[in-house]
């Protein structure tokens, strides 16, 4: 089964009722069910922006509905941090999140060519030879 990449993004959207993007990113979560795949830095990042944003109580349901089996969550490795350093070098005119980085990597790493996120950096990366591939994004 391909697995499809939800990003921080999605995740906050559909986790804040009062998101401008929270029923659009519920529908993709719908639409994509059983293909999810996350990280366990992206979730870090939703733990913290929701915590920020909405209060303790729920960046914790957040953060134990994804781990509750939505999406399989993967671990970076050293080798997606040493190619999201290269990213950053590679993309040196862009501010990149080190989570969004590590992302692509892992994305690269497992072959995912497709993703959920309302952030415009995933859509402007680019990878392979001559970086001259991108993902497709939804929505």
């Amino acid at each position: 089964m391909a697995h499809t990449f939800v990003d921080t993004s999605i995740w906050y959207a559909a986790a804040d009722d009062s998101d401008a993007h929270s029923a659009v990113a519920r529908t993709l979560l719908k639409d994509h069910e059983g293909a999810l795949l996350t990280s366990d830095l992206v979730l870090a990042e939703l733990w913290n922006l929701v915590n920020a944003r909405v209060g303790h109580a729920l960046a914790n349901r957040a953060v134990a509905t994804v781990t509750a089996g939505i999406a399989r969550v993967e671990c970076v490795t050293s080798a997606d941090l040493a190619a999201a350093e290269a990213a950053a070098a590679a993309f040196a005119d862009q501010a990149f999140s080190l989570t969004d980085r590590t992302s692509w990597a892992l994305m690269e790493r497992l072959a995912i060519v497709d993703a959920l996120a309302l952030d415009n950096d995933f859509r402007v990366y680019r990878y392979g030879p001559g970086r001259r591939r991108a993902f497709t994004v939804h929505p």
